[in-house]
This record gives structure tokens, sequence and C-alpha cells, in this order.
């Protein structure tokens, strides 16, 4: 039969109040000689704590909650793996829940890892194109923080607490210079959603260096779609037939990327040859995809660490950490062809 906690306190000759205390850590301390002879018993008797007690009974301060979009997503997998390698450090547990992009969901979640009094909230993942809504999660912000919560987020510009800033406008910048640098004039993007501000930032960072270089850029040659293969995939389709005579493709994710590069591959179309392509991120695959993909990199597992280093930290105050962005060279893009 299983150990009880009465049982630890028969042994250690105690009452069941001071075993739990001594357990759970209790801000009621308990007197040293009176902690040994439970320490002592617990050993003996090889008693494990009931964690669904132990959660019921106290706050969930040992647990870190975290929202992310989707975390089957590679961009949010990867961050995850540095949020996890750094809280197990810590001795701290994740609590993972997926927005799936949908602001009220996650609204609703950041209710609910306040109700559970977890010791940190950390949100990855684009801002929205929504003053209501951002004026609605940092009234939830704010409370949880002014109760002792602390509060980090990836890639949000708008909301309260310490931040991990990824230069998504600067690397899109630097990656368009490059592209239109080796004589590319008709240019192609496929963006992210229109609603998520990291789109908006990575187009920005593309426009900035169509302007400076005098390369047009119009409508018809950006195509809106979700940050994933398929949607990369059906954008592609959509931007060749609406502006023929593309000589280089900009995809603002690797996942996007793949797909544009399946939708030519579909139709016949050589990559470089015919038509650059270019993605944005540095995902594992974009390095096995042929032709290997041309990319922006982002420190991912890094940022995933940065932001749980701050959201566990002793700085009271919000603090904005940069992550810079670098080029990747890889054989999807070329000089266009005479």
């Amino acid at each position: 039969m299983a150990v009880t906690l009465a049982d630890v306190a028969r042994l250690a000759g105690v009452s069941p109040a001071t075993v739990s205390r001594v357990i759970n850590d209790s801000a009621k301390k308990v007197a040293p000689e009176l902690r040994e002879r439970v320490l002592a018993a617990v050993a003996e008797l090889h008693y494990v704590p009931n964690a669904h007690a132990q959660n019921v009974a106290r706050p969930r301060k040992s647990a870190v909650g975290v929202i992310v979009h989707d975390v089957s997503d590679p961009y949010f997998a990867e961050i995850t793996r540095g949020l996890q390698r750094q809280a197990g450090a810590h001795d701290r547990l994740l609590v993972i829940c997926n927005s799936y992009r949908e602001p009220e969901r996650e609204l609703a979640y950041v209710a609910l890892l306040r109700a559970q009094q977890v010791h940190a909230l950390i949100l990855a993942g684009s801002g929205y194109h929504d003053d209501e809504f951002t004026a609605r999660l940092n009234g939830e912000l704010n409370a949880y923080q002014q109760g002792g919560g602390r509060v980090a987020v990836i890639g949000r510009h708008e909301l309260v607490g310490s931040a991990v800033l990824p230069a998504n406008e600067a690397g899109a910048h630097q990656l368009a210079c490059r592209v239109l640098g080796l004589g590319h004039r008709r240019v192609g993007v496929i963006a992210g959603p229109r609603a998520l501000t990291t789109t908006t930032d990575r187009l920005s960072g593309v426009r900035r260096a169509a302007a400076e270089l005098g390369v047009p850029l119009p409508p018809e040659q950006i195509v809106y779609a979700d940050f994933t293969r398929d949607g990369g995939a059906a954008a592609a389709a959509e931007l060749l037939d609406a502006a023929p005579g593309l000589t280089a493709v900009l995809a603002l994710n690797d996942s996007m990327a793949v797909g544009t590069l399946a939708t030519l591959r579909e139709r016949g179309i050589a990559v470089p040859e015919q038509i650059s392509v270019t993605g944005f991120d540095d995902m594992p695959i974009a390095r096995d995809v042929t032709p290997s993909l041309t990319t922006v990199r982002l420190p991912l597992v890094d940022m995933g660490e940065r932001a749980m280093a701050l959201a566990l930290g002793d700085d009271p105050g919000p603090v904005s950490e940069p992550a810079l962005a670098e080029i990747v060279w890889r054989s999807s893009c070329a000089a266009p062809a005479r």
C-alpha cells in the first residue's frame, strides 16, 4: 500500500500538520529537531508527496506558464527547446499552451495561468494589430505583475514586461538588399498573416530595401498567407499567376519558402536558374531541402533561453534584449539569368 502522510507523522512522532509544513516548505517554520525527524521518516518510508494535493494546498510557484502560437510550428519548437533548457536548469515546470494565433484564446490562457498562480508568464510569438485586444491583454498582465508575477515576451513590442526582440525588420532589410544587389528587379514577396506585427516588421524591411535601391514593389507582387508550408505553396501559385516574369521570391518564413519551392517544382520552374527563393528564421529543414535555402537566421533556441532567464531573474524592472539576425546564403538564390 502507498505510504501516507499520516504514516510519516506516526513514525516521526509529530502531527500530520508538522509533516505537511516540512514537506511543503511552509512559511510557518518547524523546529530543526522536528524537521530532522520528519525528513528521516520520509527517507525510511520512501514517502513520495502527492503532487495533486500539493497543488491544491499551495500556489504552483514552481511552474512557468508559456503561451505560443503553435508548438508544432518549427519556429516555436526551437524556441520551446530553449525555454525548456533554461527551465530545467532552475527546476521549473513548463505549462505550455497553444493559442493557434487566436487572440481570445490567448487572453483566456493568461487568465487561467494567473488563476493557477504560476511563477512567471512567457508569451512567445507575434503581436496582433488590434489595439483593443492589446489593451485588454496588458490589463491582465499588469494585474498579474502587481500580484508578484513576472512577465517576459518574445517578439512583442507593445506588451508590458521584459522582452527578447528579434531583428525582424533589420534581418529582412539586410536580405532584401543582398538579393536586389544581385540585379533582381522583379521580386515577389510572400508575407505572413496581415494581422501579425511580425509580418509587418519583416515586410517593412523588404520595402525599405526596395525603396533605397529604387526597385518597384507594387501590390500585385505581395501576397499574404499563413506561416505554413501549404500557405506558402498556395501564395506562390497566386503570385506567379498575378505577376509573371518574377526572378526572385522572398518568403517571410522558411515554412512558406518550402511551400514555394514545391509549387515551383510542380510548374517545372528551376531554382535558382529561373527564380531565386529565400526564407526567414533558418529552421533545421532549410539546409536539407533541394536546393538548400538562403534565409535569415534568428537565434531561436537562445531567444527561448534568454526569455526564461528574464522571467526567472532578479531584475525588478522591464528589460529589453535584442536578438540579432544574420544572413545564411545557400544555393536557392543567385543572380538573375541574363
